[in-house]
């Protein structure tokens, strides 16, 4: 069994070529940050915020946590730039404020492969030697999820002007290997680039 285990060990090398994408130097990837920002946007540009125009706003973030909720209270003031309003940065200067809420902002990750995975074998004398994964098929699909919500109060009163149903924003990429030489990867996070292969 262990000439077995070695001799796979030798020979694997000689069979498959490589390839590796080096996404980051920091302590995130670029695609789990892109998956969280595109989703918040996308979220973001369905709040249906019932705010007449030149009206001053107050943006309460105070319900807001977690990992780039930063980028996702930017998108909502943005969208609320758009619709006319003017934003101002004290709740006393404000006509209306509008109380924002995270349900979610994160990122699910599932995998799917066939074929072997990486293991350690462990060699007398020399420790554990790890052998790469084998995939003959192989699916990572991440996908960013945000859930949002709203609601607009009178700032001199206190009361309800409105309360929006939560929004959900979703962005994905999925990569793909096929018999160890073969990758490829879609997404929908930048447009013209849903589509990368790459032969090994």
């Amino acid at each position: 069994m262990f000439m077995r285990l070695l001799a796979f060990a030798l020979i694997l090398p000689m069979l498959a070529a490589c390839s590796s994408l080096k996404e980051t130097d920091t302590g995130r990837t670029a695609t789990e940050q892109m998956l969280h920002s595109t989703a918040a946007d996308r979220a973001a540009q369905q709040l249906a915020l019932a705010i007449p125009p030149d009206t001053a706003v107050f943006v309460d973030e105070r319900y807001v946590e977690g990992q780039d909720s930063k980028y996702a209270v930017a998108a909502i003031r943005d969208r609320i730039l758009r619709r006319g309003a003017r934003l101002v940065e004290e709740r006393g200067q404000a006509e209306m404020a509008v109380e924002l809420r995270l349900g979610a902002l994160a990122i699910d990750d599932n995998n799917t492969l066939f074929g072997m995975p990486d293991f350690g074998v462990p060699i007398p004398l020399a420790g554990n030697v790890n052998l790469p994964e084998i995939p003959l098929f192989k699916k990572r699909t991440r996908q960013g999820v945000i859930k949002l919500a709203a609601t607009t109060l009178d700032v001199k009163t206190g009361s309800l002007v409105q309360a929006g149903d939560p929004v959900y924003g979703f962005a994905q990429k999925t990569d793909w290997g096929l018999l160890i030489f073969f990758s490829w990867s879609d997404n929908d996070l930048m447009p013209g680039e849903q589509n990368q292969w790459v032969g090994r």
